[in-house]
């Protein structure tokens, strides 16, 4: 019980590196939690900082979430604690002790977590994220699409009851971080956007 308590440690520390923060404040000296759209991802951080820094964020967020179940998994935990370490990243993220506890909404650390625990459904996950994507230029509801699928495609290609439980769980925690994001959704429509942008180059 000893060493899962410490996974759930290290990986909520190892969750909360507030990458966003460090690269802005390095390439601007901004605080990337109060431009754009304030979150504290890779995606915000390619829109008001660079892609290259962006694509930086975005990888390294993906290596903490990997990082925190491959940790876990070499200290030999059971599969219950190295559920809870890929949580506790995700917390750290969210909810960073060296950020003040304002964090991001954390797609790119879940991505890392199941690039390990679930690498067939995750990739795609990412394939089906990158549609409505590329059609909209709606990152946001991109995600929500994606990560709407992902159980049943755990479900398809791990068949495993226990994991898709756990990305239930996630799924869950993360439509709770990214409510505003769902509303617009169902209010303004990405599948519209997606209709209104094949229009307009029919029309062209």
């Amino acid at each position: 019980m000893t060493t899962g308590i410490l996974s759930i440690i290290i990986a909520y520390l190892l969750g909360s590196i507030p990458t966003a923060y460090i690269v802005s404040r390095l390439r601007k000296g901004v605080d990337i939690r109060n431009i754009g759209s304030r979150n504290m991802g890779g995606a915000n951080v390619m829109r008001e900082i660079g892609t290259h820094e962006g694509v930086l964020v975005g990888l390294f967020d993906i290596a903490k979430g990997a990082g925190a179940i491959l940790i876990a998994q070499a200290l030999n935990v059971s599969q219950l604690w190295v559920f809870g370490a890929g949580f506790a990243a995700l917390v750290g993220h969210n909810f960073p002790v060296f950020a003040g506890f304002r964090g991001g909404r954390g797609a790119a650390t879940i991505i890392g977590i199941l690039l390990v625990l679930a690498p067939e459904s995750i990739l795609v996950t990412l394939v089906v994220i990158a549609i409505p994507f590329f059609a909209s230029r709606k990152f946001g509801g991109a995600i929500i699409i994606g990560f709407a699928l992902l159980p049943l495609f755990v479900w398809l290609f791990e068949g495993k009851i226990e994991l898709v439980r756990y990305v239930l769980a996630i799924d869950l925690f993360m439509l709770v971080r990214n409510l505003s994001d769902v509303k617009q959704v169902l209010t303004k429509g990405i599948i519209k956007d997606m209709i209104s942008e094949r229009q307009h180059k029919k029309g062209k």
